[in-house]
């Protein structure tokens, strides 16, 4: 029977109650109903039990769960941490490397500058060092040199003995003879005098005052020996007679004839230095002062001790330029001798003691000398040694006895529109209006018809060249010889019957030569600037042999190592930072601008594949086992050969 409780429902479904209502039936029910509820009360405590170690084991598994995941998220840290210390050490020591490796290259480029710089500069910042010491002044180590010549002068005069002055006449059979007589030697002893500084335009004023003292043992001759020489005087006489009247001037003709000769015979000492008088001189001073200043006759008269001979000189000290170092000015205090014209009257050049600085072989030298009224060039012919030192030879050619036959340049050289063959130039004007041409010895480089119409000139070059060597790079002189010879033009001249008949001929008067060479002594200090201009030159080598060698030396190595390397990886190493490089351009020329750098080389066999790896910036590279992976690691995925990303070698 139920009670309507929900409870009495369910046990009605579970335990069968029978319909009898005893006491015994209902015990039994009631028993059974508690042992029904105590094992229900078991089962619940059972159930709890396990709920309450099903929840702890949950707790536990969860807490090991979460002291697994910590100790993995430490151990995590730790490797990052590691891998960025790790990153960091190899980032310092790359970033030392690369320091290291920009500092050499630019040491290389920096040698490399300052070589290049030496190499175009160095001998000018050399001159420049020089002349602030060399150039001329009183305090100068030049100046007493300068002044007065530490070397001792020899000056040789060589005379021409004309021995059949008779036979001189048009028609003649007999060629004009000469013999020449010398050496007449003579010691000079050089000195300047009145000096005056000019500092507006660095230059000093000066003459030259010379003694000559004769020097028997080195002569082939003595003073006293007897020469005869064309009488110079009695023809200039005679071609001035022109200017009087008719009746002074047949006077003076007929005086001439009878009293004068074309030859004059004289002592050695007469001809040079010491002079002798002529009636004729005599006459003329009395008549026309002016234009006889002289009162003697002599080829070197009024030389000796003279202040004059030479006149006033203006040379540049080269303190404002050493290039100009011992260039002349003026002279007389001119600019233009007025002697010829154009560039040939102009006053320039060197007197012979210094020379411009850093000659080359093209370069052409001048030597000024007063008594030509002109600057002699003198051209470069070979390089010489001089006591162990070496010297450019300048010496004098055809180009400085020209009168434009062959150069153009000199044919202002010729007077009045009146050319002569070359070899001899007319001086006439530097002395006295007579007509005295100079040439070289023995009419040496001057046109065969000079030396056709005399006997017993025979030119050679050994004797007779003018030449000067000098060391390039100071332009000092260390040996000099050679010299110039006076020549007197007979013609003949109408109206006076002395000179009526005879021919127009080039007869040679006298030569002189200035020798002198340097000591040992002098060469060896002269050779300290060719020294250190070639030490300068192997300091500039050195600079840039050490600069291409700084600049070079990285990246021929790595190109060498990636030419003699077989490992794939390694030249993918070295080529990584063009790949680099490439990446920082867009994404659609990265590709083909690899290409064109790593062409297929001939054979086409050698590929080098670069490997893609996936890069997580968070946990650096990782392997995945997923499906897109497609089994393969990053160790194993390579791009395929016909990948447009595949870099060809």
């Amino acid at each position: 029977m139920s009670t309507g409780c929900g409870s009495d429902a369910h046990d009605n479904s579970r335990i069968p109650v029978q319909a009898a209502s005893t006491t015994a039936a209902t015990r039994i029910y009631k028993r059974l109903a508690s042992v029904q509820r105590s094992k229900s009360k078991r089962t619940g405590a059972q159930r709890a039990s396990r709920a309450s170690c099903t929840t702890t084991t949950a707790t536990r598994v969860t807490e090991k769960a979460s002291n697994t995941g910590k100790a993995r998220d430490v151990g995590s840290n730790r490797h990052r941490k590691s891998q960025q210390q790790q990153q960091q050490l190899e980032m310092t020591s790359r970033s030392r490397h690369w320091a290291w490796r920009l500092g050499i290259v630019i040491l290389g480029a920096c040698c490399i500058a300052g070589g290049v710089y030496l190499l175009r500069n160095w001998i000018d910042i050399f001159t420049r060092m020089r002349g602030k010491e060399m150039a001329l002044s009183p305090t100068s180590p030049a100046y007493e040199g300068w002044k007065v010549s530490p070397l001792p002068l020899n000056f040789d005069v060589y005379l021409f003995n004309w021995t059949n002055p008779e036979d001189l006449y048009q028609g003649s059979p007999k060629k004009p003879h000469f013999v020449q007589l010398g050496p007449y030697r003579f010691r000079e002893k050089p000195d300047k005098v009145d000096i005056e500084w000019h500092n507006h335009n660095a230059s000093v004023s000066f003459r030259k005052k010379a003694y000559f003292f004769f020097d028997a043992a080195g002569s082939n001759g003595t003073l006293q020996d007897v020469v005869t020489s064309v009488n110079t005087v009695a023809h200039a006489g005679a071609r001035r007679l022109h200017q009087l009247n008719s009746f002074f001037q047949f006077m003076a003709s007929t005086t001439l004839s009878s009293t004068q000769k074309v030859s004059e015979t004289r002592t050695a000492e007469e001809w040079l230095f010491k002079g002798f008088v002529n009636s004729l001189v005599t006459l003329g001073k009395i008549i026309s002062p002016d234009d006889v200043p002289y009162d003697r006759i002599g080829y070197q008269y009024e030389r000796n001790g003279s202040t004059s001979f030479d006149g006033d000189i203006n040379m540049f000290t080269g303190a404002d330029d050493i290039s100009k170092m011992g260039q002349i000015y003026s002279w007389n205090n001119k600019t233009h001798t007025g002697a010829f014209d154009g560039a040939c009257g102009k006053v320039m050049g060197s007197m012979g003691e210094f020379f411009p600085p850093n000659l080359s072989t093209n370069d052409s030298v001048y030597l000024y000398m007063p008594k030509m009224c002109r600057a002699v060039p003198l051209d470069f012919t070979e390089t010489i040694s001089v006591h162990g030192v070496t010297a450019y030879k300048f010496s004098g050619t055809r180009h400085a006895v020209d009168n434009g036959t062959m150069y153009p340049d000199t044919s202002c050289l010729c007077v009045d529109g009146k050319c002569n063959p070359s070899g001899v130039i007319y001086v006439g004007r530097c002395n006295f209006n007579t007509s005295i041409y100079m040439s070289y010895p023995h009419f040496y480089l001057a046109d065969p018809s000079y030396l056709d119409a005399l006997d017993g000139l025979q030119p050679e070059k050994e004797k007779h060249e003018f030449f000067m060597a000098l060391e390039p790079n100071a332009g000092v002189p260390m040996d000099v010889g050679g010299g110039f010879q006076a020549n007197y033009l007979m013609e003949p001249v109408p109206g006076v019957a002395l000179y009526a008949r005879v021919p127009r001929i080039m007869l040679p008067l006298m030569w002189a030569e200035e020798r002198v060479r340097v000591s040992e002594e002098i060469a060896a200090s002269i050779g300290l600037v060719p020294l250190i201009v070639m030490l300068g030159q192997i300091f500039t080598g050195i600079l840039l042999a050490g600069g291409l060698i700084c600049t070079c030396w990285y990246p021929t190595r790595q190109l060498t190592r990636l030419c003699h390397t077989d490992d794939p990886k390694a030249k993918v190493s070295m080529l990584r930072p063009l790949t680099t490089f490439g990446a920082g351009v867009s994404a659609a020329s990265t590709t083909p601008a690899v290409q064109q750098l790593f062409r297929q080389n001939a054979n086409q066999n050698d590929r080098v594949g670069v490997r893609l790896l996936d890069y997580r910036r968070s946990s650096g590279i990782e392997d995945g086992d997923d499906e897109s992976s497609g089994g393969n690691t990053s160790r194993d995925r390579l791009i395929e050969s016909r990948s447009t990303d595949v870099i060809i070698s």
